[in-house]
């Protein structure tokens, strides 16, 4: 029989988005095929403090410790994990948000020459900067709407003269969000001058650099990009509100059943806008370098107006009620089989990044 393979699931961090990361974390370990995984739970705090396997299990809900291999509870720290090829074979990194889909857990696992799922060091970080995200989509030519950037250290020094900005170069309604940041954590609507003074400051506690974005009302669409050197789309998926007064999908609207909320997939749309969506999806993952997985959002204005690429997100949910997984399910991938997809692209990528020499 073959040696099953160890995969360590990094999840919970340092970020707003902690809570979500558990939830991913618990739906790969629940998904994964455990006739061909080991998933060894590693959990770093909020506070930056990483777990062994014993004590980051704990953090998963009781039902979750069964599917878990049975030394887990005496498995050494992940330190001597991380450091030894022997114990484990590959990284899953189900981190969103900064210290974890930005760039920084990625460039530990190279130094340290560990396979891992997902994006690499550049793709991780430009894609969790929006104000980098939006620049490298419009060099490669695909549409976005209308936005401003600012530091926090701005905002603090001269408030009244970045409201001048918004007001005259995006105006009202608009919607601030931190740059740095997933899962709509510290996002509002602006409708007036009060209420944007209060959105940017939401925003400042999460990120030194704030973006704010012009108001389209348009559709939310999603598309979820899978591979490599080649990467290929799935059928795209739609959030449908049934509350109109409900503007934005909130962190709330997004992960708690407030039956406000649905996804559809595949999203009602003509072939032809599918196949289009698809080929932006797959240009903007390759825009950023991306590599093993990706979900590119989109807004399709209600007005007949152009569809613009809003953002791209190198680490999406994973969660049970996230669009990634059920995408692909609608496109014919299980989420077993996505979980071992996603594997064998991190291997690969692995094996492609050994041919590059490091000396001469």
């Amino acid at each position: 029989m073959p040696k099953k393979l160890r995969v360590g699931v990094i999840f919970g961090g340092r970020s707003g988005e902690h809570e979500v990361s558990l939830r991913s974390a618990r739906a790969i370990v629940e998904a994964i095929d455990r006739k061909k995984f080991d998933a060894v739970p590693i959990a770093i705090t909020k506070e930056g403090k990483w777990l062994a396997p014993a004590n980051s299990a704990q953090l998963l809900p009781d039902a979750v410790h069964s599917l878990l291999p049975s030394n887990t509870h005496t498995a050494t720290a992940e330190i001597e994990l991380l450091g030894d090829s022997s114990q484990l074979d590959v990284i899953f990194p189900a981190l969103h948000g900064p210290f974890g889909e930005d760039g920084t857990l990625q460039g530990l696992l190279e130094m340290a020459d560990v396979p891992y799922v997902g994006c690499g060091v550049l793709a991780s970080a430009c894609g969790m900067d929006k104000v980098t995200m939006k620049s490298l989509f419009v060099e490669a030519g695909l549409p976005i709407c209308k936005h401003i950037w600012f530091l926090r250290s701005q905002w603090q020094s001269n408030p009244a003269k970045v409201i001048r900005k918004v007001t005259n170069d995006i105006g009202l309604p608009c919607f601030v969000k931190p740059a740095n940041l997933g899962s709509s954590v510290g996002v509002s609507r602006a409708t007036d001058k009060e209420s944007l003074r209060k959105a940017i400051d939401l925003a400042a506690e999460y990120d030194r650099k704030i973006i704010v974005e012009e108001e389209l009302v348009a559709r939310e669409i999603e598309c979820a990009v899978l591979g490599n050197d080649e990467p290929k789309a799935s059928l795209p998926g739609e959030y449908v509100v049934r509350d109109e007064k409900a503007r934005f999908l909130d962190y709330t609207e997004k992960y708690a059943n407030t039956g406000n909320v649905s996804f559809v997939v595949p999203a009602p749309l003509s072939k032809s806008m599918t196949a289009k969506i698809q080929r932006m999806a797959i240009r903007a993952f390759q825009s950023v370098d991306g590599s093993g997985l990706a979900r590119v959002d989109f807004f399709l204005p209600r007005n007949g107006g152009e569809l613009v690429v809003n953002e791209l997100n190198t680490m999406p949910g994973l969660t049970e009620v996230s669009g990634y997984p059920k995408m692909w399910e609608a496109s014919g991938i299980s989420f077993a089989r996505l979980l071992e997809t996603l594997i064998d692209l991190a291997f690969e990528r692995h094996r492609e990044k050994a041919l590059t020499k490091t000396s001469r």
